[in-house]
């Protein structure tokens, strides 16, 4: 497996990538290193929003504001070398407003002066051009920082708010987080074989952590891919609601990818078909391991996707697969069917399949099981206030 250097070397072109997902991108960066990409996962958050208006219209979806601000104004804070940077848009080629991210970033290029900088992407759709080139060991990387960052962020809504020394939480994962990118960075210990035992020591650590014993409103977050797992797109929606005395829950990212695949393969043929079946075999059985080792240690988890899927059949329309589609529903279901009765939809206001596949069976949901949903549109002129309010019409207000 390609060994990979803490420090950029000689023949590498920086690859700036947005910020997307809190838990994965700080492992999942290794799976673009290569010989000839240095990944850098953009942190930079100072008006960001601001400079994505600068050069995207506002009626574009929110992710797409704060992904093209954020790459901007690290193009224009003098920190690259432009002729040795590339430019990566993540995209699923959907028939949603993500499938032109690329298109409309090349425009917010030029208008910003730097069209020269080359923008590459990472879809899983065939005829796009200029994209990343991937290879077998980069896909092992990308796997692995899936499952652990599916794992530390199970551990870590369950785990801090219960904590006696603030903060316990969050030193634990960043160690894990040290401890994994050696391994990724060396390729040591990226064996599946070896992932049921990692598991294990993961949660045995966390698990350590003293707890105070109370009892917390648990509420459980669904919607848009972006707005719910990354805090520049959710105004840090998870720490609020920890401040408000609450536990948060969110399913992991593995099973937007089973969905994804389960959702599409359906159009694919022949090589490109058995692909996918294997793409999905293999998440869906790690998924399983570590959901199980999860509940082995008296943690919460969703049962695994297929499961899910199963229990969710007689729920499940012929939704469309646009976007995050009708796994919304699903996740909804799940919390509802594990006890969680206050639910939070977010997404990107103008985000129509969240509203269409989410929002739209909010209603029925809530009248069938005796829950609470309350839904929450992120754009870039939406005032605190009104999150904090909205919040506090979900954990305040009564269940019928």
């Amino acid at each position: 497996m390609y060994q990979i250097s803490e420090q950029q070397v000689p023949g590498q072109k920086t690859l700036l990538i947005p910020a997307m997902f809190d838990h994965h991108f700080p492992l999942l960066k290794y799976a673009f290193c290569s010989e000839e990409y240095y990944p850098v996962i953009l942190e930079n958050a100072d008006n960001i929003v601001g400079t994505g208006l600068q050069y995207v219209n506002n009626d574009m979806c929110y992710p797409c504001i704060i992904n093209i601000g954020q790459i901007i104004a690290a193009l224009q804070s003098g920190q690259y070398d432009l002729k040795n940077t590339l430019l990566l848009m993540p995209t699923f080629g959907d028939r949603c407003l993500g499938s032109n991210y690329t298109e409309i970033l090349k425009k917010a290029l030029e208008k910003a002066k730097i069209p020269d900088v080359k923008v590459i992407t990472f879809s899983v759709k065939q005829g796009e051009d200029n994209k990343i080139r991937m290879q077998y060991f980069m896909f092992m990387r990308a796997f692995f920082s899936m499952q652990y960052g599916d794992l530390l962020l199970y551990l870590s809504q369950q785990i801090r708010p219960y904590e006696k020394e603030k903060g316990a939480a969050d030193r634990c994962m960043r160690k894990w987080i040290e401890t994994l990118s050696a391994d990724f960075r060396t390729g040591q210990h990226l064996n599946p074989l070896l992932l049921k035992r990692q598991f294990r020591r993961i949660i045995a650590d966390f698990s350590a952590i003293e707890q105070t014993g109370e009892k917390k409103q648990r509420i459980g977050i669904v919607g848009e891919l972006f707005t719910r797992y990354c805090h520049f797109g959710n105004r840090d929606i998870v720490k609020y609601l920890e401040q408000e005395n609450c536990e948060t829950f969110m399913n992991g990212l593995s099973s937007y990818f089973l969905y994804y695949i389960d959702s599409h393969k359906k159009e694919a043929h022949g090589a490109e078909r058995l692909g996918y079946n294997a793409i999905y075999t293999m998440i869906l059985t790690f998924q399983k391991i570590m959901l199980k080792s999860l509940k082995r240690a008296g943690l919460f988890a969703f049962p695994d996707y297929a499961a899910l899927k199963k229990q969710f059949g007689k729920e499940k329309t012929e939704l469309d697969s646009v976007g995050d589609g009708w796994l919304i529903s699903m996740d909804i279901c799940g919390c509802l069917r594990s006890g969680i009765r206050r639910i939070l939809g977010i997404q990107a206001f103008r985000c129509i399949p969240s509203h269409i596949y989410g929002r739209g069976q909010y209603a029925n949901l809530c009248r069938k099981y005796g829950a609470k949903i309350i839904s929450l549109d992120f754009d870039s002129g939406l005032p605190d206030v009104n999150i904090q309010n909205r919040i506090h019409l979900l954990i305040d207000g009564v269940i019928e």
